[in-house]
């Protein structure tokens, strides 16, 4: 492998919110959603052309950039977004929040399938709008979607917009084309938007293909808003760079005019010439080499927990490097079991609450490190486990 993974990079004291927000220095963090890898040299060349210049001032963003994302999206998943289509922002949660602030009023509902990204219930909230929840069903430790429930809560006249997360988070699924197909025709049926956040779009495992919302029909293109970024495949969150693509222009229309009320729509050179980076021929041979790993990490975490933790059933992983572990067995609340793991096996995973009530005695693992701190953590959860038995 050209590119070395297994590389352990000291991110204590760097200010790095993943590694730096607790204290104690022994505990070991694999809960926020970056990786400890070191991003595609490729865009760390980049950004040193970028730098040696020395001068950081305002920022527009070039043709080149919007060709690159094209191109990108063109050769890679078969969907060629238009120039024109594009909103430049800082990140896919402002993005978010501002498009539900352009297309709905407070008072109505949004559609979310839970367990889903915790950013989505503020998202929500903060534009004053109400949460209507269509869960996700659970079983043979896999999600699938409860259509029917789906139809139902679309019917609402107060629903106007769902928030789809494809790939999801942290449920591992990578929605198929009839999945997807068959929320657009539910959406359409009720008049409802789709806002697909589709930022882990690049981490998907062979055996399964991502599929952009909006490539499904010319008329679910003009009737949904795609949200996406490089930052979560070649880990470049801190640099803020990420786009809205709208085909429809009113729809665009009010979407610029919210993204410039809620302030984000200003954009920084270092995260402009990282993007154009990462969607390069040397960028995507380093993306892919990522996914190997990551593809490795799940594999040995799974014969990891079927040999030592046969009761911690995990979910099957399409994509993302987030894995969800039932530990319903435990029978610890899991904001609770949270607390307990970084006091006594110096261990920090997120709680499944944080994605809805319907995470409840899950926690949500972030694999993306070297395999011998992946490994660390799992002892350390499987001698919590043994000592709570013992």
């Amino acid at each position: 492998m050209k590119y070395d993974f297994d590389e352990i990079i000291v991110r204590r004291d760097t200010n790095a919110e993943k590694w730096d927000s607790v204290a104690d220095g022994d505990v070991l963090p694999m809960w926020v959603a970056d990786m400890d890898f070191r991003t595609a040299p490729a865009i760390i060349n980049a950004l040193q052309r970028r730098v040696s210049h020395g001068i950081f001032g305002y920022t527009r963003v070039p043709d080149e950039y919007y060709k690159a994302v094209s191109g990108w999206f063109s050769r890679r998943h078969g969907w060629k977004p238009e120039r024109e289509w594009f909103i430049c922002t800082t990140g896919v949660v402002p993005a978010i929040s501002a498009i539900i602030k352009a297309l709905t009023v407070p008072g109505d509902k949004v559609i979310i399938q839970t367990p889903v990204y915790n950013c989505f219930f503020s998202s929500i909230r903060n534009n004053g709008c109400e949460i209507a929840d269509s869960p996700l069903i659970y079983e043979n430790n896999t999600y699938r979607m409860d259509y029917e429930d789906l139809e139902r809560k679309a019917a609402d006249e107060r629903t106007k917009v769902m928030l789809l997360c494809n790939p999801h988070n942290p449920a591992g699924r990578v929605w198929t084309k009839e999945e997807l197909t068959k929320v657009g025709e539910i959406c359409l049926r009720h008049n409802v938007t789709v806002i697909s956040d589709e930022i882990h779009c690049e981490l998907v495992y062979p055996g399964y293909t991502y599929t952009p919302f909006a490539s499904l029909s010319e008329e679910f293109q003009r009737r949904c808003v795609t949200c996406v970024s490089p930052s979560k495949a070649f880990n470049i969150a801190g640099l803020q760079i990420a786009n809205i693509i709208a085909q429809d222009e009113e729809t665009r229309r009010k979407i610029d005019k919210a993204i410039n009320i809620n302030e984000v729509c200003e954009v920084n050179p270092f995260g402009v010439e990282a993007a154009m980076a990462a969607y390069s021929e040397e960028g995507e041979e380093w993306l892919l080499q990522l996914l190997d790993y990551l593809k490795g990490n799940y594999d040995c975490m799974k014969e990891f927990c079927e040999k030592h933790l046969p009761d911690f059933p995990i979910v099957k992983l399409e994509g993302t490097y987030l894995v969800w572990m039932n530990c319903e067995r435990l029978h610890i609340p899991s904001g609770t079991l949270e607390k307990r793991l970084i006091e006594e096996a110096k261990l920090w995973i997120n709680p499944g609450t944080l994605y809805g009530a319907e995470g409840e005695g899950f926690m949500r693992w972030n694999i993306a490190c070297p395999r011998a701190v992946m490994i660390k953590g799992l002892k350390r959860f499987r001698d919590f486990v043994q000592a709570i038995k013992a």
